[in-house]
């Protein structure tokens, strides 16, 4: 095995990035994509788990939602066991747990088994994901956040382009246990090349090791774990005003009401700083951050099934036509990186929210009829959207930010998005089976989705104004800036000191 090195920034050229993230970045979005294809497959596999397990659909919808719960579980955990493990050891181990939990789900006998099994693949995706962006940033200390995030966010443009066609081609063509089986190539590739290129940033044995915020972890991650829980048991009939959504949610509140209150009155080590919310970066990326995937993933609910339920398409058809979404995310992503490192992430966040809205006006028209060319130009338009929107935010909260304070970033950021994404498909799902009822004939169909993606586009158009909030300057001239501030007041105080 090669020897081990640390990542030093290099002098890379105008417009490049240093040679060294960049083989960072390829190392971790292998083992990525494991995780993201792996939810995205599944969401097409229901109905055909349901099927070969002989369960009821209630039951295996907890193949998602327990996997889902999982990883909110584990993402506080994040930061406390990378300053425990070291970054590189705490990848290999939690891909090596992906890798157990899929092997096992592949495995199961039937749905109480593959549940339990989809809850292990997600106590370990709860720790790749935020741990994939801390990484990064802390290697490219500061420089050229845009093109990097360009870069790292790959996974995220793949997964809705290539997991449902995926899956749809893996339930043609073979058993439902390769919907699982997939996942062992990208876990085994991502531990060997984690152990070859990942640096050996393991803490020293003279170092105090941090001690784990017990008080923090009973509050945070059962609380976090039971919001989601609860906006996951909305349904159309009784929307929010039910015990089994109100009882969770409530119980979540309260818990990480206490969570919070606990970190601010807290000395030292919490599991999660929410102090870092005081920088602007973290707090506006965060928020938009919420309201972003309220409109990815709020939105990657309504598609599939307009397409279905509307025009007629099987899971592997509509799979299909979203690709012109997913690729227009992908493009995205080199043009949104160039622009924030040109232009800041504001003017970035700003052009993209509203274009997203704009995108997405086309479907609150649609009929039974309506043609598929001006939906999937408006598709792949939204796409682009969609991406530059991810991340300008992303990028921007980790703008100015000090080492130690990425984790903490990275993970506050994370849970937003997740949270946003639970509560889009809540509200949304919750206006579109309401007017489902009364609809008797295609035409009424498409009207109940028309107000469901009217309901999107405002929420989207409410993220805009927010988008101002985020940082005007490229990235590095923000670093810049906020070093030079950093030494005169260290200055300043030396002088103050001498005289």
């Amino acid at each position: 095995m090669r020897a081990s090195r640390e990542v030093e920034p290099v002098c890379a050229g105008p417009g490049r990035v240093d040679p060294a993230v960049l083989r960072m970045a390829v190392t971790l979005i292998v083992g990525a994509l494991g995780v993201v294809f792996d939810t995205t497959i599944i969401s097409v596999a229901l109905n055909d788990l349901a099927t070969e397990l002989d369960a009821p659909l209630s039951t295996i919808q907890w193949v998602g939602t327990g996997y889902m719960l999982a990883v909110f579980i584990t993402i506080p955990l994040a930061g406390w066991a990378q300053s425990r493990l070291g970054g590189r050891r705490l990848w290999v181990l939690a891909l090596a747990g992906f890798l157990t939990g899929s092997i096992l789900s592949a495995l199961a006998w039937n749905a109480t088994g593959l549940i339990a099994f989809r809850i292990v693949q997600g106590l370990a995706g709860g720790i790749l994901m935020p741990l994939m962006y801390t990484l990064l940033m802390q290697a490219a200390k500061g420089r050229d956040i845009g093109k990097i995030m360009a870069v790292i966010t790959v996974p995220t443009a793949l997964g809705p382009i290539l997991g449902p066609v995926l899956g749809g081609l893996i339930l043609h063509l073979a058993d439902w246990r390769w919907l699982f089986f997939v996942n062992i190539p990208f876990c085994l590739i991502g531990i060997w090349l984690a152990r070859r290129e990942l640096p050996d940033d393991r803490p020293a044995l003279a170092r105090p090791r941090a001690r784990l915020d017990a008080v923090g972890l009973l509050l945070l991650c059962p609380g976090s774990a039971s919001l989601l829980y609860g906006l996951s048991r909305v349904d159309g009939g009784t929307g929010f005003a039910s015990a089994q959504v109100l009882t969770p949610l409530f119980a979540g509140l309260a818990l990480v009401g206490g969570f919070t209150v606990w970190t601010l009155t807290r000395a030292s080590a919490p599991l999660v700083d929410v102090r870092m919310l005081r920088h602007r970066s973290v707090a506006s990326s965060s928020t938009l951050l919420f309201l972003g995937g309220i409109s990815l993933f709020g939105s990657m609910m309504l598609l599939p099934l307009y397409l279905q339920q509307v025009r007629g398409a099987t899971p592997l058809g509509a799979g299909m036509m979203l690709i012109p979404q997913g690729v227009g995310a992908l493009v995205a992503r080199g043009l949104a990186g160039r622009y924030m490192d040109r232009v800041g992430p504001r003017a970035v966040a700003l052009a993209a929210f509203a274009l997203v809205a704009a995108s997405t006006v086309p479907f609150a028209f649609v009929t039974a009829t309506t043609s598929g060319i001006p939906l999937t130009a408006a598709l792949f338009i939204r796409g682009i959207a969609l991406g530059a929107a991810m991340i300008a935010p992303m990028g921007a909260a980790f703008v100015g930010l000090e080492h130690e304070e990425i984790p903490d970033a990275s993970m506050i950021t994370r849970v937003a998005q997740q949270i946003g994404g639970a509560v889009g498909v809540a509200v949304l799902l919750v206006v579109l089976q309401r007017n489902i009822a009364d609809a008797r004939t295609p035409d009424a169909l498409a009207s109940a989705f028309d107000n469901a993606f009217w309901w999107s586009v405002a929420l989207t158009v409410a993220a805009i104004p927010l988008c101002l909030f985020l940082p005007s300057l490229p990235a590095a001239t923000a670093l810049a800036d906020n070093k030079a501030q950093e030494t005169g007041n260290d200055a300043g105080s030396t002088a103050q000191r001498s005289s």
